[in-house]
């Protein structure tokens, strides 16, 4: 199970400073794909052999610049209710100002690990400052610089020392995990209930063992998989409800522990920010996607120009990544809901599709030949095998050329196009390699 951290504290302490600290240091190992739009609030960090998930609450309120005290409250509230681990941020330049104090009374109540980091100690004159921190309440602080990055690495050993010791779920490994996510009144508890449908007693919920992720295995109509049910749609405490900006907070976990994400928007609004930041979520974990346009009854113009017009509008909003099943449904009326299994069920089947080394490249180096990369410096590129890598987790190609070095973006975009044209991997996100030959 994914471990989610989140950093709390009031404006100007230097929570996205320490964020994009945290998250960078991964930049090296994760293929960053062009086109996804890189989220300023969540990120994953891998340390000491454990990967987990950070989220700076800050990122998502409204007016950050104010210094609000029921947003901060509203932030630590979302931090309680979903993260593993706390980090409270506070500043050694400043000292303890009256809102580090409110927000450390309402963390000393918390039930959660919190640990407090005492951020700008950029020198030893500093350090000493530290000490004045201990009045709140929450144990030894922890001296970092976000700028400078000291610190830092006793600060996620610290982090990665606090997780819960997770046991895990007893799931069939080799079934479908499929997330229903999207805004909040977008229809995702009522796309849920229609899959289910009344009949409850064929669903068996899995008490998650750690946090209530419960999977909800379905198996009816010949379909058999497991439905991660995003927190919120059995959820105990309710959090202000109207905190748009949480709901993605609460997809984080859903998205992480899924196979394919069936990613909801309305059809009367369209894409909005909001869908794009879950939107780069799944493709950031490499998950596989499918659209539905839910609320699709309610259009007023359903012709084929009107969808076709929809699509199009979909599909560059999401660019460069455009292969992926889109449904127009309705949750409501059960217009096309199966499609919607179909479609996810098809997206799982294409993400373990495996193509045989011959088959590859009798297709591919005919048209590598036909179209070959640009040569650079004056010299040419030669691809002569390709093979598709056993036990990925997403489908990788990897392609053997004489100087892979040479070989850019547009072109690997060129040889992913070419094997989607002639292999359906639609909804799955593709790895391409070029490797010394």
């Amino acid at each position: 199970m994914g471990n989610l951290v989140a950093i709390v504290g009031r404006p100007n302490v230097g929570k996205s400073t320490l964020f994009n600290r945290l998250t960078e240091s991964r930049q090296a190992i994760v293929n960053e794909r062009e086109g996804t739009t890189r989220d300023r609030q969540y990120g994953k960090v891998e340390w000491g052999g454990q990967e987990f998930s950070i989220v700076d609450t800050g990122g998502w309120v409204v007016n950050s610049d104010d210094i609000f005290e029921g947003e901060i409250r509203k932030q630590v509230a979302i931090a309680l209710e979903e993260a593993d681990v706390i980090l409270f941020l506070v500043d050694v330049m400043n000292g303890v100002t009256d809102l580090d104090d409110e927000v450390a009374a309402i963390l000393r109540r918390a039930k959660k690990p919190v640990i407090l980091v005492a951020n700008k100690t950029d020198n030893t004159n500093l350090s000493f400052s530290v000490a004045e921190f201990y009045s709140l309440g929450l144990g030894d602080p922890v001296p970092v610089s976000a700028i400078s990055g000291s610190g830092t690495g006793d600060l996620l050993d610290l982090v990665v020392s606090k997780f819960p010791e997770g046991t895990s779920e007893i799931l069939e490994e080799d079934i479908p995990k499929i997330a229903v996510v999207g805004r909040p009144n977008v229809g995702k508890s009522s796309i849920i209930n229609a899959f289910i449908g009344e009949d409850r007693n064929i669903v068996t919920d899995i008490a998650g063992t750690t946090r209530d992720s419960i999977y909800t295995k379905y198996d009816k109509f010949g379909f058999n998989f497991y439905l991660v049910d995003t927190a919120g749609i059995r959820r105990k405490k309710k959090v202000s409800e109207d905190l748009e900006y949480y709901s993605v907070v609460r997809s984080i976990r859903a998205i992480e522990n899924s196979d394919v994400c069936v990613l909801m928007i309305d059809a009367q609004k369209g894409i909005e920010n909001q869908d794009l930041s879950i939107f780069s979520m799944i493709q950031r974990n490499n998950k596989g996607l499918v659209l539905v346009v839910n609320k699709w009854d309610l259009a007023v113009d359903k012709s084929q120009k009107a969808i076709d017009f929809f699509i199009n509008a979909i599909r560059n909003r999401l660019a460069p990544f455009t292969d992926f099943p889109l449904v127009f449904a309705s949750a409501l009326t059960k217009q096309r809901i199966f499609k919607v299994m179909e479609a996810a069920q098809r997206v799982y089947d294409n993400r373990n599709r495996k193509v045989p080394t011959s088959k590859l490249n009798e297709e591919m180096l005919p048209l590598i030949e036909a179209y070959p990369p640009p040569s650079m410096k004056g010299k040419y590129i030669k691809i002569k095998y390709v093979t598709q890598l056993p036990n990925t987790r997403i489908p990788s190609f990897v392609f053997f050329a004489n100087l892979p070095q040479y070989v850019k973006d547009p072109y690997k975009r060129f040889l992913e196009n070419k094997i989607r044209e002639r292999w359906d991997f639609c909804g799955t996100p593709i790895n391409i390699f070029i490797r010394q030959k």
